[in-house]
């Protein structure tokens, strides 16, 4: 079906998307628009919100700077990959570092070019971007509790340039922020108890590493207690819309994970828990269209 030189090309490609996690990207993407659409922009005219150009190429910039993001922290992790993640690490060294570091800075640069269209406060904000993530990839994220929040504070900075671009300050929408915050803030610790072998081999200094497993487990309890703020003030105190149904469902999966945690001791248990914060943070981003679709009706 497929010559040699066609297979090769596939397989160079989703080499590069496994890289640059390329769902990851289409998830965020289409999180920055519904974003705009039902939150930070719901007095707007539909089509404004969708025809704005500026809103195109700020949430094009960040695309670009988050594949860059993934790209420096797959060069940085190239070890630890092999260890935690064999099959993906295979995927991946089908490009060469030299090709993934040449496209990690034509990324970055076409960002702040695509960023100057829109403003000069956007060259500033990411550049600051770039150079964190870097920072991140390369000194921060061996850190304990400093690597974990900024891993966090890393992953909600895109919506924070289109927070910025539209200028709402709501208090509603600090408030889902906060809970985004709290359940990124969970998955970067399970990570580091799902990684720890890799970890312990190559000297990261995570929190399950220097303070152990429990201790960890206990941190987590703790942040799920804190998500009972943001779910309560968004259940109780703002119309979320129908929304209300994934907060309900976060609700029962936050439990069913708590109540997993503590019966975990292995990759795969820590896996599972994994996946259950992923799926809590991409049926969030879908969910959105529960705010109020009736209200987005009116604006067509």
């Amino acid at each position: 079906m497929f010559s040699r030189r066609q297979k090769h090309i596939l397989l160079k490609f989703f080499s590069m998307f496994s890289v640059v996690r390329g769902y990851n990207i289409l998830v965020i993407v289409i999180a920055q628009y519904l974003t705009s659409i039902y939150i930070l922009a719901h007095d707007k005219p539909l089509k404004a919100v969708l025809f704005d150009l500026n809103l195109l190429v700020l949430v094009l910039a960040s695309a670009s700077t988050i594949a860059a993001g993934y790209i420096i922290n797959n060069f940085y992790d190239s070890e630890k990959d092999l260890i935690n993640r064999p099959n993906k690490s295979k995927l991946d060294k089908l490009i060469s570092q030299n090709t993934k570091l040449s496209f990690y800075f034509v990324l970055n640069f076409t960002a702040v070019v695509m960023a100057s269209y829109v403003s000069f406060n956007a060259v500033v904000f990411f550049s600051i971007y770039i150079f964190l993530i870097w920072f991140y990839s390369h000194k921060l994220k061996k850190l304990p509790f400093v690597g974990n929040l900024t891993s966090a504070i890393l992953a909600i900075l895109p919506f924070f340039v289109i927070f910025l671009y539209y200028k709402n300050v709501e208090h509603v929408i600090f408030i889902h922020a906060f809970f985004l915050f709290l359940i990124v803030s969970m998955r970067e610790l399970t990570k580091d108890l799902e990684n720890i072998k890799g970890d312990l081999l190559l000297n990261y200094k995570t929190i399950p590493i220097i303070y152990g497993e429990k201790a960890s487990k206990i941190m987590l309890s703790v942040l799920i207690g804190l998500t009972s703020i943001p779910l309560y003030l968004l259940l109780f105190h703002y119309d979320v819309g129908h929304m209300y149904l994934f907060f309900y469902l976060s609700v029962m999966l936050l439990i069913v994970f708590l109540l997993l945690l503590w019966k975990s001791k292995t990759k795969t248990h820590y896996l599972i828990l994994h996946n259950i914060l992923k799926f809590i943070i991409v049926a969030g981003v879908f969910s959105i269209v529960l705010i109020n679709i009736n209200v987005v009706l009116n604006r067509i």
